[in-house]
This record gives C-alpha cells, structure tokens and sequence, in this order.
C-alpha cells in the first residue's frame, strides 16, 4: 500500500516553518526577484529546496559541483554553501540579465571566488568539459526539453557515487495529467522513464516542491 502525506496550504506552511531559516542574503535575493521578475519568479527554486540541497551538497561531501541553469543565484549560494573547504561550483547559463542578480548576491554571500559562471548553451558547456568524473554533484534546472542531454553530459563527468539532482519532475501534477502534451511536458514524461530506467544510476523522485529526482552514480 502506498505511503504518502497530501500537502495542502497549511502542512506546507508548517514544513517551512520547521526548517532552518534563511539567513538575510537569501531572503533578499528572493525577494528581489520576485520585484524585478514577477512573472519569472517562479522559477526559482523553493525554499526547502535550497535548504535540502545545501544539506545534501555537505552530507556527501562535495567539493566539485556544478549547475545547469542558474537564474538569480539562489540554488548556487545553497549548493555552494554545502561544499567542503576549497570547494567550487560551475553554473551554467544563457542570460547575462538574470546572472547579473547572481553575482551581486554571490558577492554579499562572500561566494565570489568559490562560483564559476559560464554563459552560453549549457550543452555547449558541458560537451567542453573534459570527459573524465570531476564532479562530486549536478543540480540541473533548465530548459526541460534540454533535461535528457544535459544529464546524459553530467552523468559520465560524475563520479561513482556523485549525485545529480533534477527539479520540476512533477511539473505541477501535469506529469500524469492526459491532457497534457505540450513539449515541456512531454520532455518530462521522456526525462523520467529515462531515468528510472537508467540501471548506471540509483533514482527516486522526491515530492519537494514541484518534484525532484536524484540520482546516484553507480
């Protein structure tokens, strides 16, 4: 029999509320951007997330990160946070605009010189990479129909043992949601069949916000 907790508005409340708290550089960076790019905000990463990946970054031990698809910043200060002493995170991204955020709130975190950013198509990026396991954990948030590719690059520049975590598998329900065929979605549904069929890596989809697979490197 299936095991599971149905959220609603209150129970999600009462998780966030029994975390450990933000402290003031991301509250503001997360309020900055919802400001500057309200209809963008929501890509942002969720709270709790930011907190779990800081928790998982640290709990594995990870020195060599990297990130696809960076936004303004939030999810790489968590991640880079994590990281044990020397550690260093590569981001990947297209936008000068949104990166621009980054920096200067990479800068208050006291981060700047343990994130690398590289603008330009992530697959580019990640097929310039050397071709040898590097990294100890990728975080991968992007364009989804890009998901499959960009984790077929990760994978073999990660370690054995090395994590890559994957957000919006869920899609807001819409991952079994019939009616829905557009590409994102679709990308998704293929993304996760992928995955879970994958026997180079151990899976599971965790129902944090709005879905995040992780993946360990077998």
């Amino acid at each position: 029999m299936s095991k599971f907790v149905s959220m609603n508005d209150a129970l999600a409340a009462y998780v966030l509320a029994h975390r450990s708290p933000d402290d003031a550089v991301l509250e503001e960076l997360r309020e900055e951007t919802a400001s500057r790019l309200p209809d963008k905000s929501v890509m942002q990463i969720a709270a709790d997330q930011g907190t779990f990946l800081s928790l998982l970054v640290a709990a594995i031990g990870a020195r060599q990160a990297i990130e696809v698809g960076t936004f303004t910043g939030y999810s790489a200060i968590c991640i880079a946070r994590g990281l044990g002493e020397g550690g260093r995170l590569l981001c990947c991204d297209i936008s000068e605009e949104w990166t621009a955020v980054a920096r200067r709130y990479w800068a208050k975190a006291g981060l700047q010189d343990r994130i690398e950013l590289r603008l330009g198509p992530a697959a580019d990026t990640l097929r310039a990479l050397p071709r040898e396991p590097s990294f100890d954990f990728a975080f991968i948030d992007a364009d989804k129909p890009g998901y499959l590719a960009y984790y077929e690059e990760v994978l073999p520049r990660l370690r054995t043992g090395g994590l890559v975590a994957v957000d919006n598998v869920l899609w807001s329900g819409d991952i079994v949601n019939a009616d829905k065929a557009d590409d994102d979605t679709r990308s998704l549904r293929a993304f996760n069949d992928h995955v879970a069929a994958d026997r180079r890596v151990q899976s599971v989809i965790l129902p944090l916000a709005d879905g995040l697979t992780l993946a360990r490197k077998l």
